[in-house]
């Protein structure tokens, strides 16, 4: 359930050039032997790692989902599951239309981030999700496409957040704090939509074009209806999440309440966007947890209500990638030819059939 928030322009492209340059050494190294087989020890380590973690965890707090009603249990995990199909569609318009990778592509990162933000610090979902979508085969996008349509994504996350924050200001029952926390949100995301709305512009200022970097840009910059396309897409995303927290929140006995739906969701997108932090998850945890105090809510209650979602949501995200893993595996199984093919040269084939011996 990951946002970014909008930076100032200079910052935000010296911080684009310097992520670019550091993931593109990245992919020359997992180009490598060497570095292909430290990635592989790597990720085989984080993966051990994590389900220790899971299962201590569990094994000390009891299982989050245990005390819900199924009914809106399943409900809300299929509106889960909905919402990262919309979001892998709208994250897919913000590339050029030569270097697209495939929405299953896509929807696989975004739940490998989900589940890789359960250790990882905040922020590091992005490289997760570089390195997943690097990994498929036939990715026609570079990292530094990757790594600019996620800048991009985070613009269009603030965008479509922002009507639902403010939305959630301007209902009674919060406090002032609250408020204010939401203004900040939709007053991000008005931010965000004139960055997306002036970086076209930007890129084709002739200026600017005398750079290699500008010039890699200018073909790559989302277009005005590219990026709208993006935003609806983004926004039935968030929409489908706000919905499924609503059940939710009907599930565990707190209240059938889409205000507080949207006040949660608000403050775990927040916290989700904090460039240095803890776990993901944990940050989005307590962020969530915070706002349902703050609403009243027991801390018990709110606590087993946020690490619930969080659950869920990581759930969701390792059935879309290991679903996308199958997939990806059964495409393979039926092609045919799948045996190594070996080249044998003309003149070798032809001594073997005894049709080019030398005479002796």
């Amino acid at each position: 359930m990951g946002s970014a928030w909008p930076v100032d322009l200079r910052h935000g492209a010296r911080l684009l050039r310097a992520s670019l340059g550091a993931l593109s050494g990245l992919g020359t190294v997992a180009r490598s032997r060497h570095g292909r087989l430290v990635l592989t020890a790597g990720s085989g380590a984080l993966a051990v790692g994590l389900a220790v973690l899971a299962v201590r965890h569990f094994a000390l707090s009891g299982w989050p989902l245990a005390h819900g009603r199924p009914v809106l249990l399943a409900a809300a995990g299929l509106l889960l599951l909905v919402s990262c199909a919309f979001k892998a569609y709208g994250w897919r318009r913000l590339f050029a239309a030569d270097e697209r990778p495939e929405p299953l592509t896509l929807a696989a990162a975004n739940g490998g981030a989900s589940v890789t933000g359960v250790a990882l610090p905040g922020r590091f979902d992005d490289a997760v999700r570089i390195a997943i979508v690097r990994r498929f085969p036939h990715c026609p996008a570079s990292v530094r496409a990757l790594c600019l349509s996620l800048f991009m994504l985070g613009l269009i996350d603030s965008i479509a957040l922002a009507p639902l924050a403010a939305a959630a200001a301007v209902l009674p029952g919060h406090s002032v704090s609250l408020r204010a926390g939401l203004a900040l949100i939709a007053g991000a995301g008005i931010g965000a939509a004139a960055l997306v709305i002036t970086l076209p512009r930007i890129a084709t200022s002739r200026r600017l074009l005398r750079f290699r970097l500008a010039r890699w840009l200018s073909p790559r910059t989302t277009s005005i209806r590219g990026a709208s396309q993006s935003w609806a897409l983004v926004s039935a995303s968030w929409l489908l999440r706000a919905v499924a927290l609503f059940l939710l929140l009907g599930a565990f006995g707190i209240g059938l309440s889409f205000p507080l739906a949207i006040l949660f969701l608000c403050a775990g997108a927040a916290a989700s966007a904090l460039p240095i932090g803890p776990a993901g998850a944990a940050a989005q945890i307590g962020a969530g947890a915070a706002v349902l105090v703050a609403s009243g809510v027991a801390v018990s209650q709110a606590v087993a209500f946020a690490v619930a979602v969080q659950a869920m949501a990581v759930l969701a995200g390792a059935a879309i990638l290991l679903s996308a893993v199958a997939w990806r595996g059964g495409l393979r199984l039926r092609r045919p030819g799948l045996g190594v093919a070996v080249r044998v040269p003309e003149t070798i084939g032809k001594r073997k059939a005894g049709l080019g011996a030398e005479p002796t």
